[in-house]
């Protein structure tokens, strides 16, 4: 018998399960974790500041000194695209906060409450979700008006009624178990059955959500800086970065083409570490 094997600490064990039969999870987990560090450290990461132009660099094709390639400004992308998942990623945080804390209450008053409440509550429900959440979210910045901040609340507002929808189903689902019933009935207030019988046992998909949430917020702030609704320029954000070389696809590919590339690795990334957690969590 091999001792050392046993040895091994389990955790060990499970690390090396996930290595070997889930290489594309773990590819998720670094692509995410490279752009969280981009975002918290991008300073030291960026080899050039963001607004540092050099005319006698324009437009130079991705190399080992700018592995972006430069801009029409003479500007290093590789460095632009770090500092622009700052505003990126925070925005996708508090569209999601926002998002997951204003729809767990709404849908905890509907599934909960129950009768007029309930009514009232999941008809305004199908109003916002009849409603496209890019149309949505760009009539929410237009009347607040441009920035990536006013786009993550508009992307924020446009999810509330996913993660209402979902936790008034969850909270039906448990509010109808045994130990529910017996806990209204030895006298547990609305309160205490809310919050230490129901919320704990039906949050639990509704965060699987918000995980799918962030990578569908990170696209949605994208797109709204893409079409001029995020920040103005110079300061670097993703959506932004692929719209400013648009005009430059003919004979400077690599302006639109390796930000995009950025944006959609961390989505599919954030995603698939999404689905794994909504999967372990049923």
């Amino acid at each position: 018998m091999n001792t050392a094997a046993l040895s091994r600490p389990a955790s060990f064990t499970r690390l090396k399960l996930v290595r070997v039969k889930q290489p594309g999870l773990v590819l998720a987990l670094i692509v995410v974790a490279l752009a969280v560090l981009c975002a918290v450290a991008p300073g030291v990461l960026a080899p050039y500041g963001p607004l540092d132009a050099n005319p006698a660099n324009r437009l130079l094709e991705p190399s080992l000194q700018h592995l972006f390639g430069t801009d029409n400004l003479g500007r290093d992308v590789f460095s632009r695209t770090i500092h622009g998942a700052v505003l990126s990623l925070s925005g996708a945080t508090i569209a999601v906060s926002l998002g997951l804390s204003v729809g767990v209450l709404i849908g905890v008053l509907a599934g909960y409450g129950g009768g007029l409440v309930d009514t009232v509550i999941m008809r305004l429900i199908d109003v916002l979700l009849a409603v496209p959440n890019l149309l949505l979210s760009m009539a929410i910045v237009v009347t607040f008006g441009f920035g990536t901040w006013n786009a993550a609340l508009a992307v924020g507002v446009a999810s509330i009624a996913v993660f209402a929808r979902l936790t008034r189903a969850e909270v039906l689902r448990v509010r109808a178990l045994p130990y529910v019933e017996a806990a209204r009935g030895s006298g547990v207030g609305h309160a205490g059955i809310v919050f230490r019988h129901i919320l704990p046992n039906a949050i639990t998909p509704v965060l699987g959500l918000a995980a799918l949430q962030f990578g569908t917020a990170i696209l949605a702030i994208a797109t709204l800086g893409f079409l001029g609704f995020g920040t103005p320029p110079p300061t670097p954000e993703w959506g932004l970065l692929v719209a400013e070389g648009r005009d430059f696809m003919a004979f400077a590919w690599w302006l639109t083409t390796l930000p995009g590339l950025v944006i959609v690795a961390v989505v599919l990334s954030a995603s698939r570490i999404a689905t794994e957690i909504r999967r372990r969590v049923r």
